[in-house]
């Protein structure tokens, strides 16, 4: 159905999501600022938690394979493959989630041991993946509400820069487990 037809159909009716983004947005981004001052939780030995970066990095991967079939898909303008490849990616992203809160709950913050130019360039990536990482959670909330409601021209608006910046998130997340897994 395209939006034309959205708004032909009797049956088509938009829904405002904005409540739900600015909530969700707000929860995680919360979330993930309150557990930055933590200092971990102390005793814990139900499992290894050293395990949770690797899988974050993992769930990353994904999510930046999903996006990048989601782009493939949608260039070839096959919109059936590419929301498939769009809710795996909300899917991986929202694992990922999941165990970035579990360690950064269960295990304090892991400092950088490299120095120099390493060391710079770690940062620079750091900072540049968190505030990108803050900012995509609105706009990919927002594309697919977008997308949900038919509003196909205004969806391709905001896609046009929650794709990159969403690539540049989960590409970068696993470039930082890299650099700093021999540290844990």
């Amino acid at each position: 159905m395209n939006e034309q037809q959205a708004v032909d159909n009797p049956t088509f009716k938009k829904r405002n999501y904005k409540p739900f983004i600015i909530i969700v947005t707000i929860v995680i981004n919360g979330l993930v600022v309150l557990l930055s001052g933590l200092p971990g939780y102390e005793n814990f030995n139900a499992f290894d938690v050293k395990i949770l970066p690797m899988m974050n990095a993992i769930f990353n991967s994904f999510t930046f394979l999903f996006l990048v079939g989601a782009l493939i898909a949608i260039l070839k303008k096959n919109v059936k493959i590419h929301r498939r490849f769009i809710y795996a990616a909300f899917i991986t992203t929202t694992l990922f989630l999941v165990t970035y809160v579990g360690h950064h709950f269960l295990s304090a913050s892991t400092p950088y041991g490299g120095s120099g130019i390493m060391a710079g360039i770690y940062y620079f990536i750091l900072i540049t993946h968190i505030v990108l990482a803050a900012i995509i959670v609105p706009l990919a909330l927002t594309s697919v509400a977008r997308a949900w409601n038919m509003e196909n021209e205004r969806h391709r608006k905001i896609a046009r820069w929650t794709m990159p910046i969403w690539l540049y998130v989960s590409l970068t997340g696993v470039i930082v487990y890299l650099m700093i897994s021999p540290y844990y």
